[in-house]
């Protein structure tokens, strides 16, 4: 069910033969292929997304069940719940050890862009628990993990190949510069409109192949990274509203994230991306292997 076997780990293989037994035999036509295709997308989506989604589940139950006068801190809570979750993925061989490099990665760049962006009062955490770095607990840390783990297992499961991919040095060079502008923009110009038209300029032009169970299909790259950013936003209200941070404008009670931070995440999530090619160097569609009955 899953992508390019040389790319899974050793449980992901016995997933893809399971997978290949059960649907072995199955028409290549009409609904009920259609339906296996969507049905297996699905899959591999939610497959790629648990690391985020057990975090998620681990901060709505801190805000509904968490006992207020728990020994151990909420915020602490949280931490040890994502490195059981990170230990976890590692242990069950849900991500590989070559994988855990961008992961890793983008968490020390995300919490450094925590450290400071609490400092200014961008927004912030609840001032409890011991396991922090500042004003910023380090469960904080395995968001943005979350997001580097989807990233890296989505790229294998689906198989991803790229025509017209620009070349790594250049997305390389406007990954630093939005890096960047997440601080200086507090100082100096905020550049973000300018480094969206250069994200535009770099990728507009380029076209993803991704291998669902028999298809393979194609879709310009940049509606992609725009649904993942929303997914995004969509994961950031939720985590506001069980308080696991809060905006300045939700101190007095919780309202929507403004939607000009997709914008941010668009670009955050770039940054994520192009780590991403370091490990997993674009391919081009002509390497796709045959689809397997």
């Amino acid at each position: 069910m899953t992508g390019d076997p040389r790319e899974l780990t050793r449980l992901e293989r016995s997933i893809d033969r399971a997978a290949h037994r059960l649907l072995a035999g199955r028409p290549e036509r009409g609904a009920c292929a259609v339906l296996i295709e969507c049905a297996v997308f699905l899959l591999k989506q939610a497959w790629a997304c648990v690391f985020g989604a057990l975090l998620l589940v681990a901060i709505l139950a801190s805000r509904f069940w968490y006992p207020d006068d728990a020994a151990l801190a909420r915020n602490d809570a949280l931490t040890v719940v994502a490195i059981l979750i990170q230990i976890g993925m590692l242990v069950f061989k849900l991500e590989s050890g070559r994988e855990l490099w961008v992961i890793v990665l983008f968490h020390i760049t995300g919490t450094a862009m925590e450290l400071f962006k609490t400092d200014v009062g961008s927004w912030a955490y609840e001032a409890e628990g011991v396991l922090r770095i500042g004003a910023v607990p380090l469960f904080s840390g395995f968001m943005y993990a979350a997001v580097g783990s989807y990233m890296v297992r989505v790229y294998r499961l689906h198989d991803l190949r790229f025509a017209r991919y620009p070349r790594v040095w250049a997305t390389t060079v406007v990954a630093a510069g939005i890096y960047v502008n997440f601080f200086s923009h507090h100082f100096i110009w905020d550049l973000r409109w300018v480094l969206l038209a250069l994200v535009v300029l770099l990728w507009w032009r380029t076209v993803m192949y991704f291998r669902v169970w028999r298809a393979t299909l194609r879709v310009s790259l940049l509606p992609v990274f725009a649904g993942v950013a929303g997914f995004i936003w969509i994961a950031e209200n939720i985590g506001t509203w069980a308080g696991a941070w809060l905006y300045p404008n939700q101190e007095g009670g919780w309202e929507l994230v403004s939607p000009q931070k997709l914008i941010a995440w668009f670009l955050l999530m770039i940054i994520s991306v192009v780590m991403v090619a370091w490990v997993y160097p674009p391919r081009r569609p002509e390497s796709l292997p045959s689809p397997r009955a």
